[in-house]
């Protein structure tokens, strides 16, 4: 096949798989979780239950990649936010706060519950603690950050720190939870 026809073909099936992603998505939030059928997604998506079922073999899985593309989209924004610079701490301050705004709008649903229990969110969270670990230890380099614990366990006690802003009731308690969450992370004198 020529190569315009296969670049139009690919751009067609992720053209249709976002559709599908989207709605999905769509009908969980107007509908439930429990309600949400094949046949609702392919007619709100605009294709047929076939041509749906070529793509995903059912609302789980389709669900799974609306997940796993959400996922790499919030790992995104904190590439974009750590890159917009400053000093190693205000990199990690604004990663940190990014991340606990992050869990505060989408964490606690039935929907997260159903969806946070495959690998693809084991190999993000190995991601994550990867991506705060290599922040804190250029922190240490620049002794912003303390360096008196191995960075892995900082990078754990950040992130497990910051799983409370998912039941937060506000973004300023969010906020306050990441100022307490960097005071642990003072260097020691």
């Amino acid at each position: 096949m020529p190569k315009l026809w296969n670049e139009t073909i690919d751009a067609h099936r992720r053209a249709v798989r976002d559709a599908t992603l989207d709605s999905a998505a769509a009908l969980v939030a107007k509908r439930g979780l429990a309600s949400i059928t094949m046949s609702q997604i392919a007619e709100e998506t605009g294709i047929g239950r076939a041509t749906l079922y070529k793509y995903f073999p059912d609302v789980e899985a389709i669900l799974v990649a609306w997940h796993e593309r959400q996922v790499s989209s919030h790992l995104g924004h904190l590439v974009e936010v750590r890159d917009q610079g400053g000093s190693p701490r205000e990199q990690l301050k604004a990663v940190l706060e990014a991340y606990a705004l992050i869990s505060h709008r989408h964490h606690g649903t039935e929907l997260a519950a159903l969806l946070h229990r495959g690998e693809h969110v084991a190999r993000a969270q190995r991601h994550l603690k990867d991506f705060i670990r290599d922040l804190l230890i250029a922190g240490a380099k620049s002794g912003e950050i303390r360096d008196d614990f191995a960075p892995d366990e900082l990078a754990s006690y950040c992130l497990h720190a910051l799983t409370a802003a998912s039941s937060l009731p506000s973004k300023a308690a969010v906020y306050r939870l990441v100022t307490v969450t960097l005071a642990g992370l003072r260097p020691q004198v």
